[in-house]
């Protein structure tokens, strides 16, 4: 028995490198995703696993789904950032070198996508699980899209909790920070530089940027820290002699569980002058207890948790979440991007050992 399971997981790595490949072959930047989507048709057709599709997104129900059970998200994205100039291989061509898998992709999020597929396709004609699985393969994570993970939950049915794979070498990331973008504009009144008339809009956001690289929300979470805010973006002034009426800037405000994005909101608008104008207010902070089964199925293998600083699907999901995944996060969106190909093996044994504590009845 131990032999047969040693040998379905051998063919399902297998199976998931070899699409890894293909994605990597295939470009899939945010918004034009539909090639790899039809790679992944492929590979569920493959597997005998009907799924149902919209746009860019896929999903799979295991072949026992029972209403009356809780249903846990498996959850990656198929889309890609674009290469960076720096680029010396053919982020197109998979190449595997000294046990490393090049290509756009392969670890951000290809790897833990792959090795989330292996998993549910081992799980999925079980009928013993106390779970439900539902496998989701979506687009637009990497631009926070709307036609993404966020487009097809209402499809899904309630989730009890979710894997989010992204690159965590394979460590339980429990928490994960939100993402609050504000777009700011100070107003002031024309006039000739020479003379001194006008009120210069620069000055005056110049104030509330200092307010706001300098304040720091009282509340600090303990696995995430404290709210980082910072200033990325200025514009202001049409030419040298004319003092500006209006000063831009952008903020960008990682935010933790121990204020609500509204809440932030108003706290900023308390202290500065400037107009403030929230791009969104979607990408809540996320989490899961030390507690959750499954979180300490992980600890019970050795992982450690942490707070995770970087914004994912999880930011989407209203639920229990938990971030993990095979690579390193260091090498997303880096040139000559890799994973090792023993990581790709890891994931899909880690994940399979880790949700078999959670969901088996044995």
């Amino acid at each position: 028995m131990i032999s047969q399971t040693t040998s379905r997981q051998q063919a399902l790595t297998e199976s998931a490198i070899s699409l890894l490949k293909q994605l990597i072959a295939t470009p899939s930047f945010s918004r034009e995703e539909d090639k790899t989507a039809l790679l992944i048709e492929q590979f569920l057709t493959d597997q005998s696993i009907p799924f149902r599709r919209k746009k860019n997104n896929l999903w799979a129900y295991n072949q026992y789904f029972d209403p009356a059970k809780p249903t846990l998200l498996l959850n990656s994205h198929h889309d890609t950032v674009k290469p960076n100039p720096s680029w010396t291989l053919d982020p197109f061509e998979p190449l595997v070198q000294d046990e490393k898998l090049y290509g756009l992709g392969s670890n951000d999020a290809g790897g833990c996508l792959v090795s989330l597929l292996a998993t549910f396709c081992y799980f999925y004609d079980r009928s013993d699980l106390q779970y439900n699985m539902v496998m989701a393969a979506t687009a637009e994570e990497e631009i926070s899209g709307r036609e993404g993970l966020e487009m097809i939950v209402d499809d899904l049915p309630p989730i009890s909790f979710a894997i989010v794979g992204e690159p965590t070498e394979m460590q339980l990331a429990v928490a994960e920070k939100g993402l609050l973008v504000i777009d700011c504009t100070a107003h002031g009144r024309s006039g000739h530089a020479a003379r001194n008339e006008g009120e210069n809009a620069i000055y005056k956001a110049i104030q509330d940027i200092n307010w706001l690289t300098t304040y720091q929300f009282p509340k600090v979470s303990p696995t995430l820290g404290p709210i980082k805010m910072s200033v990325t973006i200025i514009n202001a002034g049409t030419q040298h002699n004319v003092v500006p009426d209006a000063c831009t800037f952008t903020v960008d405000i990682r935010v933790t569980e121990q204020y609500t994005l509204e809440e932030i909101i108003e706290t900023i608008r308390q202290h500065i002058s400037s107009e403030v104008k929230p791009r969104s207010i979607r990408l809540k902070p996320s989490s899961i207890p030390v507690e959750h089964p499954i979180v300490q199925a992980g600890l019970a293998m050795g992982r450690t948790t942490y707070g995770s600083p970087t914004t994912s699907d999880q930011a989407l999901l209203n639920c229990p979440s938990l971030k993990c995944g095979p690579g390193h996060s260091g090498r997303s969106h880096t040139a000559n991007e890799f994973i090792y190909l023993r990581e790709i093996e890891q994931g899909v044994k880690g994940y399979i050992a880790m949700l078999e504590q959670v969901v088996s009845n044995g």
